[in-house]
């Protein structure tokens, strides 16, 4: 299995080109460019990077042999991100209990565009599902879910633009470990200095040791149907 390295990642973020696919295009934008929606992620030409926190008996033996160990439940739904830093805010830097070990996980970017196409929004939209009925058979049905909360700075605010989590279950979460998976780092170590420097008051050299994420590329109409307009029925205010 080919080695994982988040410094690895960022030099070759220098050098990869973007893909030549279109990105998905939304009219629902925020302050500046960024769009409210829209994925962004450390990723190559083969793979894409997303984050999870597990306790150290999970997270530990995973980086140390590149799988999830039978302890790792494929029968429960995992929620992977592609946002280092909104996984800083969810574990607390990986501080909180049962979150301690932050891994970074290299999986294969055709599996993660598959969970995407087959994925249901994760709340009801009225104009974006037929009815409330639809929506629930859709999301009971899904093999995944997706949820946009909103990004956070170094300081865990909340920004004006969405940050994809994408939850994983039955087979998607077996394809997941099992098939997806080309890599898996530990890097609470990561985690721990930049919280440090963020904490002394350096936020410069903070930020430049953070993954380098993009805006990743993906087919027209692929995120469609994951898609809520800013301030419309279901979409939850920031938290």
């Amino acid at each position: 299995m080919r080695g994982y390295s988040v410094v690895r990642m960022r030099r070759t973020a220098e050098s990869v080109p973007m893909n030549d696919q279109h990105e998905e295009r939304t009219d629902d934008r925020t302050m500046g460019s960024e769009p409210k929606f829209r994925i962004r992620a450390c990723y190559t030409d083969a793979t894409v990077t997303v984050y999870q926190a597990y306790r150290p008996e999970i997270g530990r033996p995973a980086a140390r042999t590149g799988r999830f160990p039978s302890a790792w439940k494929r029968d429960r739904m995992t929620w992977i991100k592609p946002s280092f830093l909104w996984m800083m805010y969810r574990c607390g830097w990986g501080t909180k209990e049962g979150q301690e070990t932050v891994v970074a996980v290299e999986i294969d970017r055709a599996g993660f565009e598959w969970a995407l196409r087959n994925a249901c929004l994760s709340h009801y939209v009225p104009g974006l599902h037929a009815d409330r009925a639809s929506w629930k058979r859709q999301l009971r049905q899904a093999p995944a879910r997706v949820q946009w909360d909103p990004e956070r700075d170094l300081h865990h605010q909340p920004l004006p633009h969405r940050s994809l989590q994408l939850g994983l279950a039955g087979e998607a979460a077996a394809r997941y470990a099992d098939e997806w998976t080309r890599g898996i780092e530990d890097v609470t170590p990561l985690a721990t200095e930049v919280h440090r420097l963020v904490r002394a008051g350096e936020p410069e050299r903070a930020a430049g040791l953070l993954p380098p994420e993009r805006p990743y590329p993906v087919a027209d109409g692929m995120l469609a149907h994951l898609l809520a307009r800013p301030g419309g029925p279901g979409l939850r205010p920031p938290r």
